[in-house]
């Protein structure tokens, strides 16, 4: 007659070494700061960790994401998979809190959440034309002319090579009254949706 004693055995075995794994891996998430929230004043994640000066003027929080690199948009603002990348797809994304800061100095401090580089530019939007309409050329990329401001450097203020994953970037600009655009214009990127308004207010 077979006996299910073997069986049994291996079955405590395995709770046994889930059990231990579980608590294990509990520890290290405690010791690491993995169950802490953190502002976007520190920004944690892919072993960036930056922190943000004191900035001056309004302050805008800017987040910036994406879907991964299997999404990556091809220079002609085409996205794999059948995708067209265009308005509204929410393939990658940027938002900006709030949406309306009065006029003169702002400040806004950009974290990524994605897992690709990314950057934000601050555009003047012309009348009558929404956030995400710019025509885009043959590179992915919109016109960058009268821009006013670039936060693009890991852990640094002002224009760089791009914001790293888990990383932050900040720039402070003086903003008249008016309607504004803040885009990532990596190739493909604002076709994939990386566009948000701002509005200045007198």
């Amino acid at each position: 007659m077979r006996t299910n004693r073997p069986r049994g055995l291996w079955l405590a075995v395995g709770a046994v070494a889930a059990l231990v794994l579980g608590i294990a891996t509990t520890l290290l998430l405690a010791a690491g700061g993995g169950f802490r929230g953190g502002g976007p004043a520190t920004w944690r994640g892919a072993g960036v960790q930056c922190s943000v000066p004191a900035l001056k003027g309004h302050a805008v929080e800017v987040t910036v994401g994406d879907m991964g690199p299997g999404m990556v948009s091809r220079p002609n603002g085409r996205v794999p998979n059948g995708g067209s990348g265009g308005h509204g797809m929410g393939v990658m994304s940027l938002r900006a809190t709030p949406s309306s800061v009065p006029a003169g100095v702002v400040s806004l401090q950009v974290a990524n959440e994605g897992a690709l580089l990314h950057e934000v530019v601050v555009l003047p939007l012309p009348t009558g034309q929404a956030a995400g309409e710019r025509p885009a050329g043959g590179d992915g990329r919109v016109e960058e002319g009268g821009t006013l401001g670039e936060a693009s450097r890991s852990c640094g203020e002002g224009a760089g090579e791009g914001i790293a994953p888990g990383a932050m970037a900040w720039t402070t600009v003086s903003l008249p009254p008016g309607r504004y655009e803040l885009v990532c214009n990596f190739p493909g990127h604002y076709l994939a949706g990386m566009h948000a308004e701002l509005d200045v207010t007198r």
